[in-house]
């Protein structure tokens, strides 16, 4: 029978704690200070330590001086607040997560149904740390080169708690994957895994999506809907491209992350919510702050724990690996096993990948395609000086606008300018100048719409999203 042990100096507070435990069917002790908690320790392992930090012969963080004392039990914190400092200090002392005072049933039902020893989570991570170097994968994630050594290390070290992750690289870096991985080796694996695009949704629908709606709580709402945070109840909610959520939203959403609790569009109660926030970006956070993207409170109290994903092109050694999965994957959906000559695989070795993992992927997929027999030569891969060979390179002037004199320049592209460059007048506002430079890079890319993202740094879907707002502009 799992075994409980609550260290509060609250008599009351931990009074009341042993009560709900006990009702869920766990054997329980307390202990209020640290003499009676290390007595307790002794006397039984538990597998699970509520831990109060504040003792009256001590700190709570003293019980992690002795390595072996808590090495077989998971242990809580019980804060009377839910800080960022709180956070950081419950995963630098080793415990998995903490509470807020006063505890409610839901939460902490929600606890102990993720018990789990520690011992557990770190076998089966050394049991993929140990076949890493015959299989190339950790998890979802596929690789061996030392920058996604790191990676893993970080995984293994943040999945078994409970803390925010801020997870952020290039677009096609593979963030979702990694999200999904440590959810898989978290606590709350068994519990639903939801992942949101914050900028593929309009961003009138985006508030009811995420925290649902009541019904008749505006026009077209026929029925109550519940939003990704009650979809995700238990387990973890992945919020990719988190700077293109509404200013108005991120503060909204830095109040559930700090109090536990969110209310539906059109509610007039709150309503306590248990999920695991994972958030990603390909921009670089504190540039997203600076351009105004991403709000500061809200970036710091999301970037608890950050991981950065590596591009492509850094970690080149691990594309004959990646190349070779995807061409395995795709020969087992068409019924037809193909392989790559050594020719090919040098050649996709030793180009830039943009697009990074996603358009090694696409490339993969493509050259299966387009292969007559079950060998894969060099004829339809990219080539190191560009995709298709026959286009030029990107030239530098296409990544940074051209500011010249204010003369008007109503075209995306002038007359007398470079063929690559985007000439922009002085004064022109943002938002016009993001329309002309994305525009001119999708002409210039033939209209490849997924080569125009990864030129831009953008992802994909939020391409999608401003191309379809331009084309309603027109239309207006």
């Amino acid at each position: 029978m799992t075994h409980a042990l609550i260290v509060d100096d609250d008599v009351d507070s931990a009074a009341m704690l042993s009560e709900l435990i006990a009702l869920q069917g766990l054997t329980v002790a307390t202990a209020n200070s640290l003499r009676d908690a290390r007595k307790q320790l002794a006397l039984q392992t538990p597998d699970l330590v509520l831990l109060d930090l504040r003792l009256p012969d001590g700190s709570g963080m003293d019980l992690f001086s002795d390595p072996e004392l808590l090495a077989d039990s998971e242990v809580v914190l019980i804060t009377g607040h839910a800080s960022l400092e709180t956070s950081i200090l419950a995963l630098r002392l080793g415990a998995v997560d903490y509470l807020v005072k006063p505890v409610t049933l839901k939460h902490l039902q929600g606890l102990l149904s993720r018990v789990t020893k520690p011992a557990v989570l770190k076998a089966e991570v050394a049991g993929l740390t140990a076949n890493l170097a015959s299989t190339g994968n950790f998890g979802q994630l596929w690789g061996r080169s030392p920058c996604m050594l790191r990676v893993y290390e970080q995984i293994s070290r943040v999945a078994g708690s409970g803390v925010t992750v801020f997870i952020t690289g290039e677009s096609g870096t593979g963030k979702e994957v990694v999200a999904q991985t440590i959810h898989e080796l978290s606590r709350r694996r068994k519990m639903p895994f939801l992942g949101v695009n914050c900028g593929a949704i309009s961003p009138n629908l985006i508030e009811s999506e995420i925290f649902g709606h009541e019904k008749g709580s505006f026009t077209g709402a026929d029925r109550q809907h519940q939003g990704f945070f009650e979809r995700a109840a238990g387990g973890t909610l992945f919020l990719d491209e988190i700077t293109e959520m509404p200013m108005d939203l991120q503060v909204k959403l830095l109040r559930v992350l700090e109090t536990g609790r969110f209310m539906r569009v059109g509610a007039t109660q709150s309503q306590e919510t248990d999920v695991r926030i994972i958030a990603a970006t390909n921009r670089s956070p504190m540039q997203a702050v600076a351009e105004g993207h991403l709000r500061v409170d809200l970036m710091y109290r999301l970037n608890v724990f950050p991981i950065e994903v590596p591009p492509l092109r850094e970690r080149l050694s691990d594309v004959p690996l990646l190349a070779g999965r995807f061409l395995r994957l795709i020969g087992e959906q068409e019924g037809k096993e193909k392989t790559f000559s050594p020719e090919a695989l040098a050649q996709l070795s030793a180009y830039h990948w943009p697009g990074n993992v996603r358009e090694l992927r696409n490339a993969v997929q493509r050259a299966y395609v387009m292969a007559p027999g079950g060998t894969i030569d060099t004829q339809w891969l990219p080539h190191p000086s560009g995709w298709p060979p026959a286009q030029p390179a990107v030239s530098t002037e296409t990544a940074a606008p051209v500011l010249r004199s204010p003369e008007p320049a109503p075209a995306a592209t002038a007359p007398d300018a470079p063929g690559d460059a985007v000439v922009l007048p002085v004064g022109i506002s943002l938002a016009d100048a993001e329309q002309k430079l994305i525009l001119a890079t999708l002409e210039h890319y033939g209209r490849q719409k997924e080569r125009t993202a990864a030129a831009l740094g953008i992802s994909l879907k939020t391409l999608y999203n401003r191309l379809k707002q331009y084309a309603a502009d027109d239309k207006s």
